[in-house]
């Protein structure tokens, strides 16, 4: 399915904004649960039934996301407009009440993910699930899928990752180049709230004043989150979480939907992407040259089409049981 953006949608930082800044969507009809998690803290999740006999969507946020950003909506509306169940974990400290353990959660942390894949196969393992991540999300998603093989479990048939930042380093030095600073800024302002938080339960993980010195991502990473999950700095932790590198290990059909003039991402780490997906005949790589990040809007006359939501559902549809696999006028 080819992708081409509304023509007054074809600038990158408009189809990145377009969601969050214009389209209104009624919040999709998700019921909250609270899961204790085997540490001693806990992750939220938005759930939507589904009809029996449907897969089940899991669905991961991006960077600072929640059950309001309008990705994780437009898929929400998606999954249950086919009849699915779905989904959408919510990790940990992006919910409505901070976190109690001395972590939050980062671009390479699966543990959470497995828990709950684990959980969803345990109550119906007669179920098909499938898995979607936007960004982090998605980088998330298949660092877990490569990381783990033919070990994910076999009732997870297919998975979809859309604007995934697989190099987290150059990504992190993209950000802070022109306009790409208005994301590093609005990330910024809530990691160091959420931060600032954190330390007033555990003070002994920074000084202050050395997180009120952080202005980039690069040094939030460097002086947070890297120490606080157990990277020796920054770029220990990109090098080891960034999905690029697990690549080649996955075992389950999925897609990678990127844009070629994502914000996020300097280009030629495209170039790696197709590689390795050339040698992998488990991956689909889906790149148009327009689409900024998380953005893939079109128009059908006077109505605007979210590409995205709908060609990853359907990509995963057809990988589930033909009684899931229903007619998408």
């Amino acid at each position: 399915m080819d992708f081409s953006p509304a023509w007054y949608l074809r600038n990158r930082h408009v189809q990145t904004l377009w969601g969050k800044l214009v389209r209104k969507l009624p919040p999709a009809p998700t019921r909250l649960e609270r899961w204790d998690t085997p540490d001693g803290d806990f992750i939220e999740l938005h759930r939507i039934a589904g009809r029996p006999g449907s897969p089940r969507l899991l669905l991961l946020h991006g960077l600072e996301g929640t059950i309001r950003s309008h990705y994780a909506q437009g898929l929400l509306h998606e999954a249950n407009r086919r009849g699915w169940g779905a989904d959408l974990l919510i990790f940990r400290s992006c919910g409505g009440e901070m976190n109690r353990a001395r972590r939050f959660y980062h671009s390479g942390e699966t543990s959470d993910l497995a828990f709950v894949l684990d959980r969803l196969v345990a109550a119906e393992p007669e179920r098909d699930i499938v898995a979607g991540g936007v960004s982090l999300g998605g980088n998330v998603l298949l660092k877990y899928l490569g990381e783990r093989g033919d070990g994910v479990p076999l009732q997870l048939r297919a998975a979809a990752a859309v604007s995934v930042p697989f190099d987290l380093a150059r990504s992190s030095l993209r950000i802070q180049q022109g306009f790409a600073r208005l994301y590093q800024w609005h990330f910024m302002r809530s990691l160091r709230r959420k931060a600032g938080s954190k330390l007033e339960q555990f003070p002994d993980i920074a000084p202050p004043e050395v997180l009120a010195r952080a202005r980039t991502m690069y040094d939030f990473d460097n002086v947070i989150t890297a120490p606080l999950h157990g990277f020796a700095d920054a770029d220990d932790y990109y090098r080891r979480s960034s999905s690029l590198g697990w690549l080649h290990g996955i075992r389950r059909p999925t897609l990678l939907l990127s844009a070629a003039d994502d914000p996020f991402l300097p280009s030629d780490v495209f170039d790696r992407v197709r590689e390795t997906a050339a040698r992998n005949d488990y991956l689909t790589l889906h790149l148009p040259a327009r689409g900024g990040h998380a953005g893939f809007i079109a128009a059908d006359g006077r109505r605007l089409r979210y590409f995205a939501e709908k060609h990853v559902c359907d990509f995963l549809a057809a990988h589930v049981g033909p009684h899931t696999q229903e007619k998408t006028a």
